[in-house]
């Protein structure tokens, strides 16, 4: 235990601030447009409107060699870029866009390669002036340098109508990249371009295209925050200042639509900005008033957009002080940052809605002022026009996990509410990580409940049978049979159940159905028949005889099923069970009555006990033996008949008021399901239920049973009233126990249950329990990674599970064996 808390409590360690520093650098000639900084916090990059990039070391400020992109002596009126690969556009006043690159190159070299006559810069890095080498371990050098590239301009807007706003995205493949790409100018006007561009493999020479389309319906005046473009080009939002959205769908290139617009902030507070986190799903809006919200797209019924979409607010977040001025996104996570106007500058997390750290700006003198979060996600550089700089390093190693996300609600990106979910992975660095552990507690609990819902009668029942009803011979076998039961390794189980039992169920499920009716009822039948025979017949056969006629009996209910089940299935379920319960055909009634028949039975039979009770038995007493259990079973049958007319009542009354057992215990059905993890884990429970109930039941005194015997009891009566009652306590342990077992089952659920987390009793779909996620997930997770200390945490959570589970046992049964102790 103390190791499990050991690797799950830095889950909620929280974040660390590691290191800071602040400087000034020559000021730039002309405005900021943005700042970059590299994946080792090296370098870090102001970017000027005149194209003059000034590189400097990022922790201590100390410049290197400036480059320049030929703008011919223009300045850039936008600027956009693509969140990795160092791709960047420029809008120019012209009304031309030009598309470059701002990369950060990386070389690993052994230290004998490094240059001589270095200029230090701290501990770990050196320079040429243009180059910073970094020591690492090996006896190695890293080599980082600034690389750029500038291509031809592309006219976009009218010449002379300069280009103020600009998103700019980059697909394709490298035989035929495309870039896309949505612009404002300054007359109000939005356009999405699509530029592609052909590769001759042979001659290496490139020929590109561009194609605009004006954005149709945009109100006049508007005066545009931003404009935003999903990487797939197929949606594109432009913020308003006013505090509200547009969005169009362009999927469709020659035929763009407005389909929504939605209002995002109150209508006194002004939109201040307008980006999209990872995936351009999610979009941050920051208001004047210090507001800040995250919108995406959700499937809503009702929804009145031509696509089916509606954006939802998704989370609200902790408001700043100030008005919202900046925004920088993290390459990999939900993580990003937030300025506001008086220099605070706080890191954030979309999923679990918190503020991870804090930061206050030393020194900053200009207006304008830029953040950008580091690729890697530990550092933040800052930046204003006049060229001070701010850098901190900090460690969120599990920004994401919070007590809520573990175990609470939340609403993920593009569900329409909030939802228990678990998905820890995919193959995409824009996926929401779903860690909420509920489903896989759900999951436990649910299979635990449907084995031991098929376990617990047979165990019990046949733990009474061998301990009162049969002699020692037969309990000399049937004993060591159910326990070596308990050998049977789970992976063979779990193998049988997936392969073998599955496909069987899935194919005769309607006769599963009806032998789970057929056998308990031939079971009752045969009894009362073996009642009807004379004693002198009965009692001699009371051995093997007998067992072997419950066997028998179990096997021909099973055949019986078999031959009737596709009678049954067409008769009550309109020959196709599956359909039936995805709702697809068939009405409520036939499986309400199912339901209600065994609760109407327990129902007729206590109101008859209590009515005739007492009168029955008098007059069985003066009949002989043979007569009395004829009679008896003449009443049992009847019994039967009026159950089934009461619960067939029920059932029509119920399917008329609306209830219907579809869409709760039973749905749509899936070939590994808990009714097969109920079979499967049934069977490796049973014997550790019956051994020690079956200990239990035969340690009770046996002066207790001979003074029951004595005073007329019969062995039934005995062992309802006597013998169960003094051994509640060992049996509930034996239940307890078994119950422990089944929580704690890894191999048959991971085998037989489909492995997916979902959160309903449907007895026909899967479920993902915690012992299976930990063994399926934990050989792919990342040492000491997110995942990995979740899956830690849900083994202390099926530690604690199995914990409580054991203590009450132990408390029950120490309270039961004191009360037993004073017979």
């Amino acid at each position: 235990m103390a190791f499990l808390v050991a690797v799950a409590l830095p889950l909620f360690a929280g974040e660390t601030i590691t290191g800071s520093g602040a400087f000034r650098v020559a000021a730039p000639r002309s405005d900021l447009l943005s700042v970059e900084v590299d994946d080792y916090n090296t370098i870090a990059v102001l970017v000027s409107k005149d194209g003059v990039l000034t590189p400097v070391h990022a922790s201590t400020g100390k410049p290197l060699t400036p480059l320049k992109l030929d703008f011919e002596g223009a300045e850039a009126s936008a600027f956009g870029r693509t969140l990795k690969g160092g791709n960047v556009a420029f809008g120019f006043p012209d009304g031309t866009v030009r598309f470059g690159k701002i990369a950060f190159r990386t070389q690993v070299l052994p230290a004998e390669r490094a240059p001589e006559g270095l200029t230090k810069i701290n501990e770990r890095d050196l320079t040429d002036g243009k180059v910073v080498f970094s020591k690492i371990p090996g006896d190695q050098v890293r080599k980082i340098w600034v690389e750029t590239e500038l291509k031809e301009p592309k006219e976009i807007a009218p010449v002379g109508t300069p280009i103020v706003k600009l998103d700019y995205k980059v697909g394709g493949t490298p035989e035929r990249p495309s870039i896309s790409f949505a612009t404002v100018d300054a007359k109000g006007v939005a356009r999405l371009s699509l530029t592609e561009t052909k590769v001759n493999l042979l001659t290496g020479q490139t020929t590109s295209s561009v194609e605009s389309v004006v954005l149709p319906d945009l109100p006049r005046q508007a005066r545009i925050v931003d404009i935003l473009l999903t990487e797939k080009a197929d949606k594109v939002y432009i913020g308003v200042e006013k505090g509200f959205l547009l969005r169009y769908d362009t999927r469709d290139f020659e035929a763009i639509s407005l389909v929504e617009k939605r209002d995002l902030l109150p209508m006194d507070e002004k939109l201040t900005v307008f980006k999209a986190l990872i995936g351009e799903e999610s979009i941050v809006v920051g208001g004047s008033k210090g507001s800040l919200s995250i919108f995406f797209q959700a499937r809503l019924p009702g929804a009145a957009t031509s696509d089916g979409l509606v954006l939802v607010r998704g989370h609200e977040l902790e408001r700043h002080a100030a008005s919202v001025s900046g925004f920088s996104t993290s390459q990999r996570s939900r993580m990003f940052t937030t300025m506001d106007s008086g220099g605070n500058i706080w890191l954030r997390h979309a999923t679990s809605e918190s503020t991870l750290l804090r930061f206050k700006m030393k020194d900053m003198i200009g207006p304008r002022r830029f953040i950008r979060l580091s690729p890697r996600d530990d550092a933040i550089v800052a930046t204003d026009e006049k060229g001070v700089v701010n850098f901190w390093k900090f460690e969120a190693e599990h920004p994401e996990t919070t007590f809520q996300t573990l175990f609470g609600k939340v609403w993920y990106e593009s569900y329409p509410k909030p939802e228990y979910t678990w998905q820890s992975s995919s193959g995409d660095d824009a996926f929401e990580e779903k860690i909420s552990l509920i489903p896989l507690i759900f999951g436990t609990i649910k299979g635990t409940v449907y084995s031991l819902i098929f376990a617990i009668p047979i165990a019990v029942l046949g733990a009474i049978f061998t301990s009162e009803f049969i002699g020692p011979a037969v309990r000399s076998v049937v004993k060591p049979a159910m326990e070596m039961m308990a050998s049977l390794p789970s992976v063979v189980l779990g193998f049988v159940a997936a392969l073998i039992l599955a496909p069987i169920v899935e194919t005769w499920i309607a006769a599963v159905l009806l032998s789970f009716m057929l056998i308990p009822l031939l079971l009752l039948l045969s009894a009362y028949l073996w009642q009807v025979m004379p004693p002198r017949v009965s009692l001699p056969l009371s051995g093997f005889p007998k067992l072997g006629l419950v066997f028998f009996v179990i096997i021909l209910g099973s055949l019986l099923g078999y031959f009737i089940g596709p009678g049954f299935e067409r008769l009550l379920f309109g020959g196709d069970f599956k359909a039936w319960a995805n709702g697809n055909i068939g009405i409520a009634t036939p499986m309400l009555f199912i339901i209600f028949y065994p609760v109407s039975f327990l129902l007729i039979a206590f109101a008859s006990e209590r009515v005739l009770g007492y009168g029955w038995r008098q007059k069985l007493r003066q009949m002989a033996h043979s007569r009395g259990a004829l009679y008896e079973l003449l009443r049992w049958s009847g019994t039967l008949v009026a159950a089934g007319v009461l619960s067939w009542v029920t059932a029509v009354v119920l399917t008329a008021l609306g209830l219907d057992a579809r869409g709760g215990v039973i749905d749509t059905y899936v070939q590994r399901n808990s009714l097969v993890v109920g079979f499967a884990m049934g069977f490796a429970v049973i014997p550790i239920i019956y051994t020690i109930a079956e200990d239990a039941l035969n340690s009770v005194p046996s002066h207790l049973k001979a003074a029951s015997l004595a005073c007329g009891a019969t062995p039934w009566q005995t062992a309802l009233w006597v013998i169960l009652p003094t051994a509640a306590s060992g049996i509930f342990a034996a239940v307890m126990i078994g119950m422990g077992r089944a929580v704690g089952e890894t191999m048959i659920v991971v085998m037989a249950a489909g492995n997916t987390p979902v959160l309903d009793w449907n007895i026909f779909s899967g479920l993902r329990a915690l012992s299976a996620n930990i063994a399926v997930e934990l050989p792919e997770a990342v040492k000491d990674g997110t995942l990995y200390r979740v899956l830690f945490l849900a083994a202390l959570v099926l530690f604690g599970m199995t914990f409580v589970v054991n203590t009450i046992a132990e408390v029950v049964r120490l309270r039961f064996r004191k009360r037993a102790s004073q017979l």
